[in-house]
């Protein structure tokens, strides 16, 4: 290499997996790189050409594209690419070109190969997932435990904020977290140093305690990057403690995200979140269906894909409540916007329709009420003008029925518990499935856990609820056929979600109830229940495995339609299907069949 090893060397240092190299095997792997610079609009390979390495992007930007034409990913510094081709065959599955003047540094293939081989966490960065997904998909699919550089640097309340400085410095970290113990009390930043302390004029002495941010947004170690993208976004902070069980465990920051930009959901969610007008959040929506057509064609495991898409979706909810608030004035109680439905259990596609509720403080007068009414007719009518049409079952809190005290919505599901009619039923399934989105969460968080140890206690519910989840039957046909409709606008085509997914998503919930698992996402709820014995390892590893199939077939599905120009739908022929992809969609139908037969002999659902 032409250029100083040094330098190269400095460069990587800063870019993960390189980063976790000790300093010899760095300097080693430096030198096996090769240097090439490329002119905007420059080919730097095409589909089906043999690789001459891993391309890592040192300066410029470079575009992804699938065999259609397609954009995968636009890439900037620190990001690599050509993995997924030298994970095969070696060839290109992709092809690239510069979009700017850029420079790329190359490394061999046996080099890369031999890196998969010793480095674990190489082996992590780039072997990890399905073998399918690339890894072009950036920070949007990556865990946060992934993405956080080093342990976080800590203080208590009581040291001064000239001792929180020195750490910082030391450490070469612009924030600390402030905790008693191992918990999470705080945070404090340099520019909170700037703005409360050097500013203000307070004295090197002032603790800690009198000028950090108290209580700060986390997330979980599991949670995605995509998370962390749209917290930033939305709260307009570049620090994010990462929590688990209450304990401090890192700190993610904007400079850790330099080298994972996620261009797609985190875009719309930054222009949603800066929208000052309904029509600019639409324009934002807009974008939606090609952002599924980016993820899946990129592939994108289903549940991330449906997660970045109702990202959107509550990121939308929340402008939407600002709005309403800023019209309306200050809410005189405490409330609680909540998604059911998709929304709800994270599982967006790009056909979704709005259904949701409000939860409010039991104290709200009958004139605080009719606020409440006009801020659900603000969100409710932004939602349908942003795509999310109204709901037809009414299921919206716009109707009185679902705009409540929370003491109406406690006595709604006590009553749907003690009397299981087809109506409860229906509606329990549903109410189920509410995730906050908006407000304050407490309001929910005790009732849920309430409802769900009343409802698994309750014998004849669960079975009702067990017969009301097989209603929904796998579209399964005599001599290893399908079931498909018989006529009208979709004849001999099936329906992906009412007898594809809906009939993993109802058992996901019963699991749920029985296990009385808190989670709402119907795969987060099937690795639940596995966890807690309600189903055996086995049984749900088949279930999850068919419920990926026909979950990714149906977005795939949808994912052609909008290449094509037509709207996004639900409805599959299956005979237009190769045999190979035919052929496993019925065996996932068979076992989702076998898991219904199985939970309805367990339950004794009734006739």
């Amino acid at each position: 290499m032409s250029e100083g090893l040094d330098t190269v060397t400095g460069f990587l240092d800063a870019v993960h997996p390189y980063d976790s190299l000790p300093r010899d095997e760095l300097a080693r792997v430096a030198g096996s790189f090769s240097r090439r610079t490329y002119a905007k609009g420059a080919a730097i390979y095409q589909i089906g050409q043999p690789l001459d390495g891993l391309y890592l992007i040192r300066a410029g930007a470079v575009e992804v594209k699938d065999s259609l034409g397609q954009t995968i990913s636009l890439l900037g510094p620190r990001n690599s690419f050509g993995e997924r081709g030298l994970a095969r065959d070696g060839l290109a599955v992709t092809s690239a070109s510069a979009t700017d003047d850029s420079e790329i540094l190359v490394l061999p293939p046996a080099e890369y190969r031999r890196l998969l081989g010793t480095s674990a966490a190489f082996e992590r960065f780039f072997g990890r997932g399905r073998a399918s997904e690339p890894r072009s998909a950036g920070i949007a699919t990556r865990k946060v435990a992934d993405l956080m550089a080093q342990a976080s640097v800590t203080v208590t309340p009581v040291d001064t904020v000239e001792e929180a400085a020195r750490r910082m410095r030391d450490a070469g970290v612009s924030s600390v977290g402030v905790v008693e113990g191992e918990r999470l009390v705080g945070i404090l930043t340099t520019r909170d140093m700037t703005g409360r302390v050097l500013a203000a004029g307070l004295p090197g002495a002032t603790p800690v305690g009198a000028v950090m941010t108290r209580d700060p947004v986390s997330l979980g170690p599991e949670a995605l990057g995509s998370d962390v993208l749209h917290l930033m976004y939305e709260r307009r902070i570049g620090h994010l403690p990462v929590v688990d069980g209450g304990r401090l465990v890192g700190m993610v920051t904007q400079t850790d995200l330099t080298r994972f930009q996620a261009v797609g959901s985190g875009q719309i969610v930054r222009d949603v979140a800066a929208a000052a007008t309904v029509a600019e959040m639409a324009a934002a929506t807009a974008r939606i269906p090609q952002l599924l057509a980016q993820l899946v064609g990129a592939n994108t495991p289903h549940e991330v894909t449906t997660r970045l898409i109702t990202d959107v979706a509550d990121t939308v909810t929340r402008r939407l409540l600002a709005m309403a608030e800023e019209k309306l004035g200050p809410p005189p109680v405490l409330y609680l916007w909540l998604a059911c439905g998709s929304q709800g259990r994270q599982e967006q596609t790009g056909v979704s329709d709005q259904d949701n509720c409000l939860m409010i403080e039991d104290a709200a007068t009958e004139a605080d009420m009719d606020y409440f009414a006009a801020l659900a007719r603000i969100v409710s009518d932004g939602l349908n003008d942003c795509g999310y049409v109204y709901c037809p079952g009414d299921m919206m809190a716009t109707n009185p029925k679902w705009c409540q005290r929370v003491a109406v919505w406690r006595d709604y599901f006590r009553g749907w518990i003690a009397t299981p009619d087809p109506m409860a039923q229906m509606l329990a399934s549903v109410m189920f499935d509410l995730r906050p989105i908006g407000g304050t969460v407490g309001l929910f968080a005790d009732l849920q856990r309430e409802t769900l140890e009343r409802a698994a206690k309750n014998s004849i519910f669960v079975a009702h609820m067990v017969a009301n989840s097989l209603k929904h039957a796998p579209p399964l046909g005599l001599l290893r056929g399908f079931a498909t409709i018989r006529s009208g606008e979709h004849k001999d085509r099936i329906d992906m979600k009412h007898n594809g997914v809906v009939p993993v998503t109802d058992l996901a919930r019963v699991y749920a109830l029985i296990g009385r698992i808190e989670a709402v996402n119907t795969r987060a709820r099937l690795e639940a229940a596995e966890a807690a014995g309600v189903i055996s390892a086995s049984g749900a590893r088949d279930l999850i495995a068919a419920y990926d199939l026909i979950a990714e077939m149906r977005l795939v599905h949808q994912m052609r339609l909008v290449r094509a120009g037509a709207k996004p739908d639900n409805f599959l022929a299956p005979y237009d299907l190769a045999d190979f992809d035919r052929s496993h969609l019925r065996d996932a139908f068979v076992v989702v069949r076998t898991m219904q037969s199985a939970v309805g002999q367990s339950r004794g659902a009734p006739g």
